[in-house]
């Protein structure tokens, strides 16, 4: 079970690890909030990857296995346009907050949905001073590919979201990461359930995800590994 922020890499290097190894793998993904909430109400698993904090939290409850926590790698969130669109101006804390209000319309994950960078920029909004004002043309989206493909086809101006999610998705121009003390890096990390029936095969594939030549793969997909 894994947050949305490491999809792309769990995707791509798991489908070389099944070939490798021939350990078929059944992936699950959603925002880390909602997985560790599912987690925590007893869903089944054996490997689970969520932000940083969302590991500490299941570790504290006794739901994983004693020292098998490790950090995968680090995104941070990003801001978003369609192809051919103007560049806004997110120089600057304050030239972010004009290019907000500015827009007609901003896409981010609904913190209800329990995404890290939702939850996230829900408050800087309010630190902005400008939350009402752009509640009022949010587009608020189930999970950060949802809200890069919200502004790739035009619903919405504007977006945030972790770089990691918005670079598979096609149409998109990365304006860049959120400007001087708004700029917000997430650690995701992996562990294996207290309940593993495989924790030989969860090993292997932490392993495989984390060698040396994974670096560049890590890297491409816009997160920064911690190995």
């Amino acid at each position: 079970m894994s947050a949305g922020a490491v999809k792309v890499m769990l995707v791509a290097l798991g489908a070389e690890f099944e070939r490798e190894s021939g350990i078929k793998l059944d992936l699950d993904f959603g925002t880390a909030g909602a997985q560790g909430d599912r987690i925590k109400a007893g869903a089944a698993t054996d490997l689970v990857m969520l932000s940083q904090s969302g590991i500490a939290a299941l570790d504290k409850l006794n739901l994983l296995k004693v020292g098998s926590a490790i950090d995968l790698a680090s995104t941070v969130t990003g801001v978003i346009v369609r192809d051919g669109a103007p560049r806004p101006d997110i120089s600057t804390p304050d030239a972010f907050r004009q290019a907000l209000i500015a827009a007609p319309s901003v896409a981010w994950t609904d913190p209800k949905a329990g995404g890290s960078g939702g939850i996230m920029f829900a408050g800087l909004l309010d630190r902005l001073g400008i939350a009402e004002a752009i509640n009022k043309k949010a587009v608020l989206c189930k999970g950060g590919y949802d809200v890069a493909a919200a502004v790739a086809d035009g619903r919405a101006a504007l977006g945030t979201t972790l770089i990691s999610e918005a670079l598979p998705v096609k149409g998109l121009t990365i304006v860049g990461p959120l400007p001087g003390a708004l700029n917000f890096k997430n650690m995701y990390s992996a562990a294996i359930h207290a309940g593993c029936t495989k924790p030989e095969e969860a090993r292997a594939l932490l392993a495989f995800l984390t060698g040396p030549a994974t670096r560049p793969r890590w890297l491409a997909a816009g997160m920064e590994p911690a190995f």
